[in-house]
Formats: C-alpha cells, sequence, structure tokens
C-alpha cells in the first residue's frame, strides 16, 4: 500500500450482490459507466439505501486482483431477462474484504456514483468529503450541476491518472468540449478562484456556441 495507490469507490445497490461478492470475490461495473477502464489498485463499496442502517456509508474495500469483460447475462445468469442482459461489463476480482473503521460516512447525503481517490485520503477519511481533493470537489460540483439541467458530462479525477488535472467532459454536436482546472491549448479553464455560478453560465455559453449537448442515457441505478 502506498499513498498514491488509487482507490474507486462504487455504488453497492443489492444485498445479494454484496452476498455474492463475500463469496465469489469479484464485483461487476457497466463499461459504458467507465470508457476508459478501471484504474484502480483498489475498490470500495458506497451502501446505498438497500443495507438500511449502513445507507450513505463505505464499510468494506478490497485489493483489485484482476479483470476481465463479460456479459451481464453470463455474470448473472438467473437475471437473463434484466434490460441490460446483453451490455458489456467489468468483473472486477478482488481480494478479502477488509472492513473500513471507522468507515466513511456521508452526512450531506452527498448524491455519488464512482469517486476516484488515492490511498492517503481513504485511509484517514470519515465522511465522503475528505476523499476529494479541492481540484476534485470543484469539478465534481460543476459536473452534477450540469447533470441537474439536463447537460450529459463525464469526468475524470486526480487519482484516475495520477494526479493529473481533473477534467469535465461533455460531447456537443460540433465536437467535445473539454473543461479542466489546469489552463491548456483548446481546454475550458475552470478556474476555482471564480464564483461557481460564473463558470456555469460560461460553460452553458460555450456548450451553446458548439450547437447545444448531444444527449446520452446512462442509467444510474440497477446495475
Amino acid at each position: 500500500m502506498y499513498p498514491e495507490d488509487r482507490v474507486l469507490v462504487g455504488v453497492m445497490n443489492r444485498k445479494r450482490d454484496f452476498e455474492r461478492l463475500r463469496r465469489e470475490h469479484w464485483y461487476r461495473i457497466p463499461q459504458a459507466r467507465l470508457p476508459r477502464g478501471v484504474n484502480a489498485e483498489y475498490i470500495a463499496l458506497y451502501f446505498s439505501r438497500a443495507f438500511k442502517e449502513r445507507n450513505g456509508g463505505i464499510y468494506y474495500y478490497a485489493e483489485r486482483r484482476g479483470l476481465e469483460l463479460a456479459y451481464r447475462r453470463d455474470l448473472l445468469p438467473d437475471e437473463a431477462g434484466h434490460p441490460r442482459a446483453g451490455e458489456v461489463y467489468y468483473k472486477v476480482q478482488l481480494g478479502e474484504l477488509i472492513e473500513k473503521a471507522p468507515p466513511v460516512l456521508n452526512p450531506t447525503r452527498r448524491v455519488i456514483t464512482f469517486i476516484y481517490t488515492t490511498w492517503d485520503r481513504f485511509v484517514s477519511a470519515a465522511t465522503i468529503s475528505d476523499l476529494y481533493s479541492q481540484a476534485d470537489y470543484f469539478v465534481d460540483r460543476i459536473f452534477y450541476a450540469l447533470r441537474s439541467t439536463g447537460v450529459p458530462a463525464d469526468r475524470t479525477w486526480e487519482a484516475e491518472y495520477r494526479a493529473a488535472p481533473p477534467q469535465l467532459r461533455i460531447l456537443c454536436q460540433r465536437g467535445t468540449l473539454t473543461a479542466s482546472t489546469q489552463p491548456g491549448e483548446g481546454v475550458f479553464f475552470l478556474d476555482t478562484a471564480e464564483p461557481e455560478d460564473a463558470i456555469l453560465a460560461a460553460i452553458r455559453a460555450e456548450i451553446a456556441r458548439q450547437g447545444g449537448p448531444l444527449t446520452i442515457s446512462i442509467p444510474m441505478d440497477g446495475i
């Protein structure tokens, strides 16, 4: 374990999936949700409301041991009639589950899907906000603000590419808008010193200049 090791936090939505993970030591992720791959040395599990009193916390993690691609119907043959049975998933093979003590809680009920963080942040974190760097936190807020108004966006994290600046990518009618906390040629600069509302207004204006956003539907639940 090194401070710069990457930890991917994923959501656990169903108790039967958690029991399968405990028995068989693997976790599934839709490839469409992480098109750039699973770039992490550890996987941590964020429990959803299905876990009642543990809802909204990271209670376990495990070392990633392997990775393969498979159709959902092959991973879960007893759910062959599922609407996404024909979609491709990562089957992430894991070591033994380790309890996170104390757990990482979400007192503000912040919406999460996947989070990349570093090992040093993860082991010392008490709340979800502790997992973010300042730049990650800013990009994440912009990401969710855009999505809440119907603008589909994708984002990267500092930890995902080992301290590379986080980015937003928005597919537009005339190309891809890339926004980053680090200025560069052809990049929309996300200045963390600027008010968030001003940044959002400028991004929306740039999206409009590029013909508006392309709409892509990616399911958030029931994976």
